[in-house]
């Protein structure tokens, strides 16, 4: 086997990817810390074609060289949007018909891979604080809780993981 040079990935251009047809996963951080993790969940909604990021709280934005080093140029890519209160973005993706799934432990919730998305259904993933996760009140407006199985001592994973093994997840079951 021998690895591919970067100029034989083949990869879209900054016009081609924005003119491609997305994955009907939308992102919402609700109050991330870390500007690393930012460019990361970045980075991953452009490797799967994501319809859309919403910052939330105190979550950083584009521009910012700590976004910029771990994003490598995907927030030029991937639209996003800033919204101050997570709580008011999910009503409203919801009156847009908009499926909210918080990723998160809680009472009831799914297990990632028991859960089948809906074909022709739109989700939106609100990932939480690097400390505290999902808020409450998001957790308790969602339409569903997607929990990631884990069988160690932490039960914890980083944001930037969490997303891209959600996301991931998604993906590979609306395309199969």
């Amino acid at each position: 086997m021998r690895k591919l040079k970067n100029s034989e990935l083949e990869r879209l251009s900054i016009e081609e990817f924005k003119s491609s047809e997305k994955t009907p996963i939308i992102v919402i951080l609700d109050n991330i810390r870390s500007l690393n993790n930012i460019g990361s969940v970045f980075r991953t909604s452009d490797a799967f074609l994501i319809e859309k990021i919403y910052l939330c709280g105190i979550t950083a934005k584009p521009p910012h060289k700590d976004i910029h080093k771990t994003a490598l140029g995907s927030t030029e890519t991937v639209a996003w949007e800033y919204v101050e209160n997570t709580l008011d973005l999910v009503k409203k993706l919801q009156e847009e018909g908009v499926q909210i799934a918080s990723i998160e432990q809680a009472e009831n919730a799914t297990m990632l891979n028991d859960f089948q998305p809906d074909p022709g259904t739109t989700y939106a993933l609100v990932f939480g604080n690097e400390v505290k996760g999902v808020s409450q009140e998001v957790v308790s407006h969602s339409d569903l809780v997607l929990e990631i199985p884990q069988f160690g001592t932490k039960h914890s994973l980083n944001i930037s993981v969490s997303c891209g093994v959600v996301i991931w997840d998604l993906f590979s079951k609306i395309n199969h």
